[in-house]
């Protein structure tokens, strides 16, 4: 649902230009995606990593650093 609201908002702030509404809806979808990448890959690594499973232990206990 939020994506959708993001490119009615988009499309709201550009009128008459569609390009440059999907250009700012593009935008922060790639930067939402990159995030969540980057936070994937950190969970990975604390499943799989050279601490597993303690790194994961860690962080469902309130214990990563």
């Amino acid at each position: 649902m939020l994506d959708g609201a993001e490119l009615g908002m988009a499309i709201a702030a550009h009128p008459g230009d569609m390009e440059g509404a999907l250009e700012l809806y593009e935008e922060a979808m790639f930067a939402r995606s990159t995030s969540v990448a980057a936070e994937a890959h950190r969970i990975l690594d604390l499943c799989l990593g050279d601490r597993a499973p303690f790194g994961l232990i860690d962080l469902i206990t309130g214990m990563e650093t």
